[in-house]
């Protein structure tokens, strides 16, 4: 599998975009949660929708959070919403959006709230 997947922490790792075939894949490494920071449609009509991810997630017994976030346009709410997750959803996390990047870059906000 030709997934590129960066671990931040032993707990936390972001990925470019992946699909619902994808999760099975995905569980087997032991990831418990996934997190989609891409809004629905970003992408056109290739990018799979949340609703759809969702099923395939659930299927693959992963826990599902859809927290679409717009690149260079990160709020607080959706820093603390991280943090919440982080806080109560089963880990590991693997959180996806289009390259990784803002994944990254909302778990290191979350991060620096404590």
């Amino acid at each position: 599998m030709g997934m590129q997947i960066i671990a931040l922490t032993p707990d936390f790792a972001v990925s470019p975009q992946l699909t619902a075939e994808d999760f099975a894949w995905v569980s087997a490494q032991g990831f418990k949660t996934l997190v989609n920071n891409r809004p629905d449609g970003e992408g056109g009509d290739a990018q799979p929708t949340s609703q759809m991810l969702e099923a395939a997630a659930r299927a693959a017994g992963l826990h599902y959070v859809h927290l679409p976030v717009v690149s260079g346009a990160i709020t607080a709410q959706q820093v603390q919403t991280l943090h919440d997750v982080l806080a109560i959803a089963p880990g590991p996390t693997l959180a996806f959006c289009r390259s990784g990047a803002r994944s990254a870059q909302l778990f290191g906000l979350a991060q620096q709230m404590g």
